[in-house]
C-alpha cells in the first residue's frame, strides 16, 4: 500500500483536526522565518520577474497553511519598496498528498487570507493566485525550471532518500 494513502492529517475543522492542533508547527515556521525572508529578499534583489511562481510543499490544511506565504509577501513588499519597484504577481501552488483536505483550505483559509491581503496590502498584491497541486513529492510535480521558490516546513522528514538532481 502506498504510504501517502495511509499517512495524512485529520481533515476538517473538528476537535482532533490538524486545523485545531498545529501550534507546534507554527512555532517551527516562525523560527525559520528569517531564513525564508533572506531567501526571498535575495531572489527579488537579483532578478525580479513579473510573476514569482512558488510551491508550498506539504501544506496540510490548517491555519499555518498560508503563514509562510504571508512572510513571502511581506518580504517582497519591503524589498520592492527599497528598490522602488512594483511587486510582481504571485502564483502559489499548495502541495500535499491527494488525501489532504484541500476543501478546508479553499473554503476557510484562503478567503481569510485574501481578506487580510486586501486590507493590509491594498491593491499591491491583488494578483496573487493560489492553486492546489495534489500529489506526492516523491515524484515530479512541476516542469523543470517552472518554480522560482519552493518552501517546506515539515515535509522533509517524510523523505526516506534524497531525490537525484
Amino acid at each position: 500500500m502506498d504510504v501517502s494513502q495511509v499517512l495524512h492529517m485529520n481533515g476538517g475543522e473538528g476537535e482532533i483536526s490538524y486545523y485545531n492542533n498545529s501550534s507546534y508547527q507554527k512555532k517551527g515556521i516562525l523560527t525559520a522565518k528569517p531564513i525564508l525572508e533572506e531567501s526571498i529578499a535575495e531572489l527579488c534583489s537579483k532578478s525580479l520577474p513579473e510573476c514569482i511562481t512558488m510551491a508550498e510543499m506539504g501544506c496540510s490544511s490548517g491555519p499555518n497553511t498560508l503563514l509562510p506565504l504571508w512572510g513571502v509577501i511581506e518580504t517582497i513588499d519591503s524589498t520592492c519598496s527599497k528598490l522602488n519597484k512594483k511587486p510582481p504577481s504571485l502564483q502559489v501552488f499548495l502541495n500535499d498528498i491527494p488525501g489532504n483536505d484541500f476543501n478546508t483550505i479553499f473554503r476557510s483559509i484562503v478567503p481569510i487570507f485574501e481578506q487580510k491581503l486586501k486590507k493590509e496590502k491594498g491593491s499591491k498584491f491583488e494578483a496573487c493566485f493560489i492553486a492546489a497541486m495534489a500529489g506526492s513529492f516523491y515524484g515530479r510535480l512541476f516542469p523543470l525550471r517552472s518554480l522560482h521558490f519552493v518552501h517546506s516546513s515539515y515535509s522533509v522528514h517524510w523523505l526516506s532518500q534524497v531525490r537525484p538532481v
